[in-house]
């Protein structure tokens, strides 16, 4: 039975920011903060399955690409990084690259990562608040400027870089032909919901990815079956011991939470080390009725922007 308030480390990145709010108050006048990673506070605990992180991006980040599971065992490592993102903030005009515009060739990949081409052949989209991009291993992508994203993902911090915008850092460019997909990524997921509080926003064979939208002053009960990470991205509440606000992390594992919600309502984005939407995951305290049995209606042939009438409290009325 695990419940706890999760740790969060801070990376310094050239790109970063020096305000974070109001997402942490980490923000640091000398240099730079991209990265919030988020850790469990249980230092002896093994490692988790997923990793939880908080991107802030002033400019564009190095086009990259992660290795699947296969290859990434057999380079010694435990597992490859497929990963999901939440757009939570974002300037205007902020994009985020997703896959190639064209197919290409083995050959072709290789001469546009050396003339520095490749920037221009990834498939550049806007990005808002409250949008949704699933990146699976092998897929090229790159985030642009002004955007704030928390990404879950599988552990592992293996990169391979294709185009670094002038940095100067070392390119990987045969480990990067090795797994590249060369085709356009396929259409993204519509987000769908499973209950009237509960939108499916992302689901694969490693993790599953939801918004949870809770009425104000209500009394719920989470039931983390597996390794669980939940952001508050809006509204406050008590959940389990912990006084939760808009940034604060928590993880839970076979444990049940009960989450009494403050007067601006709840939002918090979980993700979950399972295949599929788990059912019962919340159970409502009031007029002790569960969440209604878990659909998956996923679509694979229309995207995945989020219509404006679900997206977060907090980014209603928005531009």
């Amino acid at each position: 039975m695990t419940f706890e308030h999760a740790n969060v480390q801070t990376s310094c990145r050239p790109w970063g920011s020096h305000d974070l709010r109001p997402w942490s108050l980490s923000g640091n006048p000398d240099a730079a903060i991209g990265e919030l990673r988020f850790e469990r506070s249980e230092t002896q605990a093994p490692d988790p399955a997923l990793l939880l992180k908080l991107l802030f991006t002033k400019e564009k980040l190095s086009i990259q690409v992660h290795p699947d599971d296969a290859f990434a065992q057999t380079m010694g490592m435990a597992n490859g990084k497929t990963e999901a993102w939440y757009v939570l903030s974002a300037e205007d005009g902020a994009q985020v690259a997703i896959g190639l515009d064209r197919p290409l060739t083995q050959s072709q990949l290789r001469d546009a990562i050396t003339d520095g081409s490749i920037a221009d052949l990834v498939k550049w989209q806007p990005a808002a608040p409250g949008d949704v991009f699933f990146v699976p291993a092998g897929t090229i992508h790159a985030i642009g400027a002004g955007l704030v994203i928390a990404e879950i993902q599988q552990r592992s911090d293996t990169t391979f870089r294709l185009f670094d915008h002038g940095r100067l850092r070392e390119l990987h460019i045969d480990q990067a032909l090795a797994v590249a997909d060369l085709v356009p990524a396929r259409p993204e997921m519509m987000p769908i919901h499973l209950t009237v509080e509960r939108l499916k926003l992302v689901s694969c064979a490693f993790f599953v990815l939801e918004r949870i939208d809770l009425p104000p002053e209500a009394n719920w009960e989470l039931q983390a079956q597996r390794e669980t990470w939940g952001l508050v991205i809006a509204g406050d509440a008590t959940i389990g011991s912990m006084r939760a606000c808009v940034g604060d992390v928590f993880f839970a594992e076979a444990d049940r939470s009960v989450i009494n919600v403050g007067r601006s309502g709840l939002t918090v984005l979980l993700a979950y080390a399972d295949s599929a939407p788990q059912p019962g995951l919340l159970r409502d305290l009031d007029d002790r009725q569960s969440d209604l049995p878990v659909r998956d209606l996923t679509r694979p042939d229309i995207s995945s922007r989020i219509p404006v009438s679900v997206l977060p409290r907090s980014m209603e009325g928005r531009p």
